[in-house]
């Protein structure tokens, strides 16, 4: 493993913020179980469990934002977008940034090449032909980013990514051509899947948590970047955190973070924006060589 040491995070913040905070969404309906088990199609009540967030949790969420005045970054599967087209245009209509994740929400690291190329070129379309916008942003399926990625992000024109986890804030990261692509770093401790999602025979990682625990464990991450410097990407899925009690909770959230004068809330193409316009240097994916 490479022994460098990392810089300090970005921290050229508008408004002399200390660190950034953005709140994501991956709307992985139908799609994220497809993938993990093709069999589940078989079972209502599980298609039912996953069609919630784009039938249901995004419009709640759509109107959370509206309320909080915050605009967000829309993960959303090609899949996603051609059996739910309605939603995908509602997000676009709000004026949210709309990234890619994905065709069929597999992972990239199990597939060839050519097959990448192929998840990425049919989720591109389904999202353009919706909104009318090549998306900018990409993240992986089940956040798994291959070696292969971030080249073929770039010879499709893509700003940023948001899949990888060796860092507390972005940068910009090396593809081998003369267009590197800003990574925007995320974590699982700042995802809502581990605190609540249960699907028998699908997803099982434990009790399932109240809103009061994820929030609070979100919000010491969110003291940590304060004090360290960074930037805290909240991943929330429609089809959990769309349900009634955890979007009210996160909609306190959201009050709570805009309020405070020290943190920058930002859309992910946003910020993705600050990094390329800073330019520093680009730095190369991590090496695993001895």
């Amino acid at each position: 493993m490479s022994g460098e040491t990392r810089a300090a995070p970005f921290s050229d913040w508008p408004a002399s913020a200390t660190c950034a905070a953005a709140f994501t969404f991956d709307v992985d309906g139908e799609a994220a179980v497809l993938a993990a088990d093709p069999q589940a199609q078989r079972s209502l009540s599980v298609m039912t469990h996953q069609a919630y967030g784009p039938t249901v949790g995004v419009r709640r969420l759509l109107d959370v934002l509206e309320r909080t005045r915050t605009r967000s970054t829309f993960f959303i599967p090609g899949y996603t977008a051609d059996l739910h087209p309605g939603v995908v245009r509602d997000i676009a209509a709000a004026g949210h940034d709309i990234a890619h994740h994905g065709y069929h929400h597999v992972r990239p690291s199990g597939l060839s090449p050519n097959e990448q190329a192929e998840q990425l070129d049919r989720g591109i379309d389904a999202l353009e032909r919706l909104t009318g916008e090549r998306p900018r942003g990409y993240r992986a399926p089940m956040w798994d980013l291959s070696w292969d990625m971030p080249s073929l992000l770039a010879e499709r024109g893509f700003a940023y990514d948001s899949s990888l986890m060796d860092d507390d804030g972005p940068y910009l990261l090396s593809t081998g051509s003369s267009a590197p692509i800003a990574e925007i770093p995320i974590h699982w401790t700042l995802d809502d899947w581990e605190q609540y999602c249960f699907l028998p025979g699908v997803s099982e990682l434990g009790p399932i948590q109240t809103p009061a625990h994820a929030i609070e464990l979100w919000t010491a991450e969110l003291e940590g970047m304060r004090r360290f410097g960074g930037c805290w990407v909240l991943t929330n899925h429609p089809f959990l955190s769309g349900r009634p009690g955890r979007a009210a909770a996160l909609e306190a959230l959201i009050s709570s973070v805009s309020g405070m004068p020290d943190v920058w809330v930002a859309a992910l193409d946003e910020i993705a924006d600050l990094v390329h316009a800073a330019r520093p240097t680009p730095r190369n994916p991590i090496s695993i060589s001895p």
